[in-house]
């Protein structure tokens, strides 16, 4: 291992790591702007005007209950990560207002990482959390992500490797490789955090992962959050030609995780671009009227509540202090 370690500080000082993200955030981007030219210059708006009108209530309605179940998921996230770091004084309310409003801005500002850290720290230091709890909290809330979304595409690319390779233009065989692998590594990290106690990071930054049952935890979580999410778009994707649910889960996420790489606002482009060439059983109009009411659904009305949130707990805070001279 300390070859390997030797090899990645190498690599950071010659080349930087930053560059290799911003590199491949850029390519994301320019390649998706380029297949969404291809795939929507000639497209009427008025036929997709009438596309959105042809989506039934009743699928928004559901849609939008499932993507209310996917931020109620989230809020868990949240939770989760503080019992772990040892802050159970911490109540459900004030992590459920944390984890809700740093993924709703992180996901319509981009550079969630970031963005939502920084909405994490305004709730969170009011009840006494240093930076470094904080960066925890982010890590851990990461960590469930990652390990839901590896479930379920490792999954997915087993079960369906052609949706997989309908983005990545690679081998089905390769690709049910892809998810033999993916569920490989994630069956020996389980094992690993089983079989003791583990603590990574150094000096003032470490953190204890959770251990094998919570583990087991952290990825159901997970995979809770991705098949409401995947659920909603479900209902919004035509009813013509029909396409199975698994299908359009692994685009969905495939898609969805374009987008996080990317670090455009909400994976704006990269997302669209990605689905419209996955589903390209779908009439464009059709699918185009579907990705749009689910930004809605998702982004835009999510991303609003939580501003509005935000803006009256920063109202309230300050009527407090002015009140109380101070104080929390």
């Amino acid at each position: 291992m300390d070859w390997l370690r030797a090899a990645a500080r190498t690599f950071d000082s010659k080349v930087g790591w930053h560059r290799v993200g911003f590199l491949l955030s850029v390519t994301i981007i320019v390649v998706a702007a380029f297949v969404l030219y291809r795939k929507l210059h000639d497209i009427e708006v008025g036929k997709v005007a009438a596309a959105v009108v042809t989506i039934s209530i009743q699928d928004v309605m559901v849609a939008a209950l499932f993507v209310a179940a996917g931020y109620f998921t989230l809020t868990f996230y949240d939770l989760f990560a503080l019992r772990t770091i040892g802050r159970g004084d911490v109540p459900y309310h004030i992590a459920s207002l944390g984890g809700f409003t740093s993924y709703s801005v992180g996901h319509n500002v981009g550079a969630s990482a970031f963005t939502g850290g920084a909405v994490r720290y305004r709730v969170y230091s009011a009840w006494g959390l240093d930076a470094v709890e904080v960066a925890k909290v982010c890590f851990i809330a990461g960590l469930t992500f990652w390990l839901g979304n590896v479930t379920v595409l490792g999954l997915g690319f087993i079960i369906h490797p052609e949706a997989a390779s309908a983005i990545d233009q690679l081998p089905e065989w390769f690709n049910r490789g892809l998810g033999v692998t993916a569920l490989a590594v994630l069956a020996g990290y389980v094992a690993w955090v089983w079989a003791a106690p583990r603590v990574i990071g150094r000096d003032n930054w470490q953190v204890q992962l959770p251990g094998g049952p919570l583990t087991l935890l952290q990825i159901f979580i997970g995979i809770v959050d991705l098949l409401c999410c995947s659920m909603a778009m479900y209902m919004l994707v035509p009813n013509t030609p029909p396409v199975d649910f698994i299908t359009v889960a692994v685009v969905f996420v495939t898609a969805t995780l374009l987008g996080f790489a990317s670090h455009s606002p909400g994976g704006l482009g990269v997302f669209d671009a990605a689905m419209l060439i996955a589903l390209w059983q779908y009439e464009r109009e059709e699918l185009l009227a579907g990705l749009l009411i689910f930004r809605l659904l998702y982004y835009l009305f999510p991303f609003a509540l939580a501003l509005l949130t935000l803006g009256l707990r920063e109202l309230m805070l300050g009527l407090e202090r002015r009140r109380d001279g101070g104080g929390r």
